[in-house]
């Protein structure tokens, strides 16, 4: 264990979230999501829920800021305009983690595609239908450079 790191993140996530890139996307899924055959690097996050390491994830790793939209989310039944209690309980987090940035809903095929291209999936044991969400990493900006 370590200081101030949530007893969440094991050895292999912290090791994913270290090694991305700045704009490099990483996917939260819930337990029926097909992780395994979509994954470039799949991390088992069985036992948990998505809401947990959403919050722990958002806690170490910055969110992209240079791009006009950097979290997305699944649809219900493919349709954008429907929001779950799932939905709203990851926009709350994304909310206090991430402030002024929104969560954009993509539709069904939008969602599978970009999740393909992620450079890793967590895969939760998250039971609710349509608990996924992709986040697009930033920079942590110098002390004398941070942005405004």
């Amino acid at each position: 264990m370590l200081i101030g790191i949530p007893v969440l993140l094991g050895p292999q996530l912290l090791a994913t979230l270290r090694a991305m890139g700045h704009g490099d996307e990483i996917a939260l899924v819930d337990g029926n999501y097909p992780a395994k055959d979509q994954a470039h690097r799949l991390i088992r996050a069985d036992g948990h829920h998505l809401a947990p390491m959403l919050d722990a994830i958002l806690s170490v790793l910055p969110v992209d800021d240079a791009v006009p939209e950097a979290l997305f989310r699944a649809s219900v039944k493919g349709d954008p305009l429907i929001a779950d209690p799932v939905h709203h309980e990851m926009e709350a987090i994304c909310a206090r983690r991430a402030p002024g940035r929104k969560v954009v809903a993509l539709a069904g095929a939008d969602f599978y595609q970009r999740v393909r291209s992620a450079h890793a999936i967590v895969a939760t044991s998250e039971p609710r239908l349509y608990a996924n969400i992709i986040i697009r990493k930033g920079v942590i900006y110098p002390p004398e450079t941070r942005k405004s």
